[in-house]
């Protein structure tokens, strides 16, 4: 098979340009037949309080557009005034639904009871796309924190994650992740902080947090 790039439209790939070949074995599941036998729905949480949870899952997010599973992203924290380097690149990509619930870092809000509002509305969203197996690959980001905070019921989210048709793997980030998230979740990372910039007056910066 060649190497050059095909373009978007073009036989052979789908409508964002990634190559979907009829008798390929790596296809991904774009559609059900061609999914491998082996592969399973899962619930991955990566928690902790070292930074790389969302680098993670950003990543596993790329094998799955690769493979032409059909992907979003629901950040819980960040507001639409972020500029997000990681939703730029997946817009130039093209193909993955991005969409942020919150308005900021909640612990800076000028109004609790609003961002509460805001998680509770995400969260609802979220369950009825999980509900209607709207995506293959789904990230929750940042989701631990309005879980934490009593904004949305745990075990609503434990039921709808367990109960989801269909083929869709869940990946949820945050600190501090509920033991019964933890439960439930095929796999859990724990990233452990050794040592951060910020401890030495380091500010974040572009490229590297966002």
């Amino acid at each position: 098979m060649s190497d050059a790039p095909i373009e978007p439209g073009a036989p052979g790939a789908d409508p964002a340009g990634r190559e979907i070949a009829a008798d390929s074995g790596d296809a991904g599941s774009a559609e059900p037949r061609r999914r491998k036998p082996r592969d399973r729905p899962l619930v991955i949480v990566l928690t902790g309080h070292g930074k790389g949870k969302s680098t993670s899952a950003f990543g596993m997010l790329m094998r799955s557009w690769a493979r032409g599973y059909r992907c979003g992203v629901f950040q819980f924290v960040k507001s639409g005034k972020w500029k997000v380097g990681e939703a730029k690149a997946a817009a130039a990509l093209g193909g993955i639904d991005w969409e942020k619930m919150g308005d900021g870092w909640s612990w800076l809000s000028k109004d609790i009871e609003e961002s509460a509002d805001l998680a509770r509305a995400g969260w609802a969203h979220v369950k009825q796309a999980v509900a209607e197996a709207r995506y293959e690959f789904l990230i929750l980001d940042e989701f631990t924190y309005p879980l934490r905070w009593g904004w949305i019921d745990v075990g609503d989210v434990v039921a709808s994650l367990r109960e989801r048709p269909g083929f869709q793997h869940v990946v949820i980030t945050g600190r501090e992740a509920p033991p019964e998230l933890l439960e439930l979740a095929d796999l859990v990372s724990e990233v452990a902080k050794v040592k951060h910039p910020m401890d030495a007056g380091i500010r974040a910066q572009q490229g590297i947090e966002w």
